[in-house]
């Protein structure tokens, strides 16, 4: 098995133009196998790739997709956040569930509690009706705590979740940005 992801490792450092494993490739197996070989591509782990999101994309055709925004609006608690998500930012945070993003909910990931906003989750509940199905995309900014939400949902059941990163990653923003 190691020799197979060696090679495979290899192949895929070949056919991106890599010499040599940079710090960032990892070998990913089990329940992610479907997920590529996560290069040095400047997303943070756990971010969806292209091909990733495409095919979550198309699987959900003709679903309501449901965007979990987890960051914070307080800006004094996540000063980060304000880079996009202040109202004159790229994508604000108070737009969710609004026109500008109508299926986007804003459920902050709480570092210290290390969950999502229960009030949030209720809302998602109803929101899906209950089904643990519903096709979800999380994001933050760039997408750690979207990964942290996308992996919070999953422990609660929902079983067709995508962490798209953010405005940050712009290749996959501009696909769900306005959902």
């Amino acid at each position: 098995m190691l020799s197979c992801a060696r090679a495979l490792a290899s192949s895929a450092r070949v056919r991106l133009g890599c010499t040599r494993p940079s710090s960032r490739t990892r070998i990913v197996s089990g329940a992610e196998s479907r997920r590529r070989i996560v290069m040095s591509s400047g997303r943070k782990p756990g971010v969806a790739s292209d091909e990733e999101f495409d095919g979550f994309l198309a699987a959900a055709a003709g679903r309501n997709i449901v965007v979990v925004d987890a960051r914070n609006p307080d800006f004094s608690i996540e000063a980060d956040d304000a880079k996009f998500g202040a109202d004159g930012g790229s994508a604000p945070i108070s737009q969710c569930g609004t026109p500008a993003r109508p299926n986007a909910m804003n459920i902050p990931f709480e570092r210290e509690a290390k969950r999502l906003q229960p009030q949030g989750v209720e809302a998602l509940e109803a929101k899906t009706g209950g089904d643990k199905t519903t096709p979800i995309v999380t994001h933050c900014g760039g997408g750690g705590r979207g990964q942290k939400a996308k992996e919070a949902l999953e422990a609660m059941g929902y079983s067709n979740v995508v962490n798209g990163g953010g405005p940050a990653v712009a290749e996959l923003w501009t696909k769900f940005g306005s959902l």
